[in-house]
């Protein structure tokens, strides 16, 4: 794939990214920094530029449509859109006539995109049946402070904080375009566990407000996952069904690793403390804990590449509707 085509890939992924016009300042400035950084990735170049382009509408859907010629390429942009559509549980209407339009430009192959259609709409399902969409009217009860946390649930959460971000840096191994839309609802799993915990009953609207509140924006995360994926080599006909090179993977799977990891620590000091913490001190803990949390995963690696060598989309979709041990 030449960087052009990568760039036409990655124009309709921010396309789809603000296809809905609802997306908040936050979101817009955490995917501006995202295209930023990826800029400096091999193939990357201009890609800052490229965001400031779909913003303003100097680029259109219809321009990044005619740099693909290849099939598999057209099939991957509209899996991509598709996925960056649905990363926060819901397609609005706007998105659902943007994603119609897209599908009319690109005519990617009828039979393929049916299969990734069956695929994704099951992951999503299994996504929402996570956690309850309400919880129980009855008023939350707040938790005491750190300091009475019993130690044996406290290395009981840290285990299952673990577990989950082993998990998600595994999803980034996998050549599958669908596969990284599972950390998302791992991550509210997770979260709504913790809170559990701690005496918590919380809904997935509360847990997307929290996860918002530390920072951790749903668009812009999946966009990282696939625009690292995208640059590494690591989607498309040349990756085929295998686990994907762990050289071209390690920054999108550190990436995926250390942010469950950070979240789930945040959300397990959040809750101790009795949910006293300002947003900006959710946002300034996130943001420390993410450092050290890059450098574990370097630890947990062979870890990590196990347990990609055994995912399949079955396991897959049970591990988002099971309880994580």
């Amino acid at each position: 794939m030449t960087d052009r085509e990568q760039q036409a890939i990655l124009t309709i992924a921010l396309l789809a990214a603000f296809a809905d016009g609802q997306k908040a300042d936050s979101e817009r400035k955490t995917i501006r920094q995202l295209a930023e950084s990826l800029g400096h990735e091999p193939g990357g170049a201009g890609l800052a530029r490229l965001y400031q382009d779909v913003l303003l509408k100097r680029v259109g859907l219809a321009d990044a449509v005619a740099s693909l010629s290849d099939a598999s390429h057209r099939q991957l942009a509209y899996e991509m859109a598709v996925c960056v559509c649905e990363a926060d549980g819901q397609r609005s209407p706007a998105e659902s006539a943007f994603l119609s339009d897209l599908k009319q430009q690109l005519v990617p192959a009828a039979e393929a995109v049916a299969g990734f259609e069956r695929q994704e709409a099951e992951l999503v399902q299994a996504a929402r049946e996570v956690v309850p969409v309400a919880a129980p009217a009855a008023s939350l009860p707040p938790v005491g402070p750190a300091s009475a946390v019993d130690a044996g649930r406290d290395a009981a959460l840290d285990k299952t904080i673990l577990n989950h971000a082993l998990l998600n840096g595994a999803l980034e191994l996998l050549p599958q375009s669908w596969a990284s839309m599972a950390i998302i609802p791992l991550q509210i799993k997770m979260v709504h566990a913790i809170g559990k915990a701690h005496g918590v009953s919380l809904d997935q609207g509360h847990i997307k407000e929290f996860l918002a509140a530390a920072g951790v924006g749903m668009t812009s995360q999946y966009l990282e996952q696939f625009g690292r994926k995208l640059l590494g080599g690591l989607l498309g006909k040349a990756a085929g069904r295998t686990v994907g090179r762990v050289g071209s993977a390690a920054t999108g799977m550190a990436f995926s690793f250390a942010t469950t990891y950070a979240l789930g620590q945040v959300a397990k000091r959040y809750y101790a403390g009795g949910r006293t913490m300002s947003t900006a001190l959710l946002r300034d803990t996130f943001q420390d804990l993410l450092g050290p949390a890059r450098q574990m995963q370097a630890q947990y690696l062979p870890q990590i590449r196990e347990k990609a060598a055994t995912l399949d989309a079955g396991q897959i979709m049970n591990l988002v509707r099971s309880p994580m041990r």
